[in-house]
């Protein structure tokens, strides 16, 4: 499930990125192969009732914070609240503790989303910080943001 969703995310992304389809007609999305590879990788599958509505891929780094390195809702339930339910539950109900979230300035969507959901786990007590895109991405590639807070601080 989240494989075939993440063609629909990374659809979404290469509006900012440049993504191009591959001869087989499919977004490559080489990450998705460390959830069964790398320990602390887990795939969280959204639900609005019944209904399949996304995805999010979390791992966890170095430091022992928490980092959303995927997060997809399809179109049809997007500014219905479901991606809203979806990362409190994930940042605050299910892993509790300190969390690092990046996302690309240039996708206004997402950076008002994680912004507006770090806000809602823990009010104020959230930070923002650039950080450069690691190889191999692009050197040309600008900064992620980063916004980190710790949820069980609340």
């Amino acid at each position: 499930m989240v494989e075939r969703l993440g063609q629909l995310y990374r659809h979404d992304l290469s509006e900012f990125r440049g993504y191009m389809p591959r001869s087989d007609g499919t977004l490559a999305f080489d990450k998705l192969a460390l959830l069964f590879s790398e320990p602390d990788r887990h795939a969280h599958l959204i639900y609005h009732g019944a209904t399949l509505a996304g995805f999010a891929l979390t791992r966890r780094l170095p430091d022992q914070a928490m980092s959303v390195f995927a997060f997809f809702v399809v179109r049809a339930l997007r500014r219905q609240g479901v991606g809203n339910r979806a990362a409190h539950d994930l940042l605050v109900a299910r892993w509790p503790g300190p969390w690092a979230i990046a996302f690309q300035e240039e996708n206004a969507g997402a950076a008002r989303f994680w912004r507006r959901a770090a806000t809602t786990a823990v009010g104020t007590a959230w930070r923002e910080e650039k950080r450069s895109v690691p190889p191999p991405a692009p050197a040309d590639l600008p900064p992620d943001t980063w916004l980190l807070l710790n949820t069980s601080e609340r």
